[in-house]
């Protein structure tokens, strides 16, 4: 199966990116844009993962959201990776604490001491709110602040690419602060 690690953003800061999103369609023409219940803050991509691998990140994944408490974060920027040359994707950037990223190394180290090979990119926090499958040039991108949300649970997610779009489904989560709730 396909996982990833992350942490699911609050109800209204969800409203207020649906809102961004319809006012930023008419600067990124072209790009295909994410479902609002496929915006998250992405801390491991897995790619394919076994059953046995899943079942001993729960563990990791209980104790690191123990031990990190829950957190207000600033969602604020916008910007294109990759940052020269033709956009592929349009993100909407985020401010971190230091216990959140503690938790993201975290899972990190979780993954490899699970059987993943170590990410070779380092940690760039942000939402993803489109992809460009065509070469466009970079749009004129506003400056942007939506003010603070709270992260409260660590979510082991399943995913299926479909034509639609992926469907994420949780496999486990976590309360930040606490460990597994279900």
């Amino acid at each position: 199966m396909r996982a990833f690690i992350a942490v699911e953003i609050g109800a209204e800061m969800r409203r207020a990116i649906a809102e961004l999103k319809e006012r930023l369609r008419p600067l990124a023409r072209g790009a295909r844009w994410v479902r609002g219940e496929g915006i998250h803050l992405t801390l491991r991509f897995l790619g394919e993962a076994s059953p046995a691998q899943v079942e001993g990140l729960r563990t990791a994944l209980a104790a690191a959201a123990a031990d990190c408490p829950p957190a207000e974060i600033r969602v604020r920027g916008l910007g294109t990776f990759p940052e020269r040359g033709s956009p592929r994707v349009l993100w909407l950037g985020m401010e971190l604490p230091g216990p959140v990223l503690t938790l993201q190394q975290e899972c990190e180290r979780a993954a490899v001491e699970m059987g993943f090979p170590r990410e070779g990119r380092p940690f760039r926090a942000h939402l993803t709110l489109a992809r460009f499958r065509d070469r466009v040039p970079h749009p004129a991108l506003p400056p942007l602040d939506l003010g603070a949300t709270r992260l409260e649970q660590l979510v082991l997610f399943q995913s299926d690419l479909r034509p639609a779009g992926a469907v994420h489904t949780p496999l486990a989560r976590f309360a930040l602060g606490r460990g597994e709730i279900d």
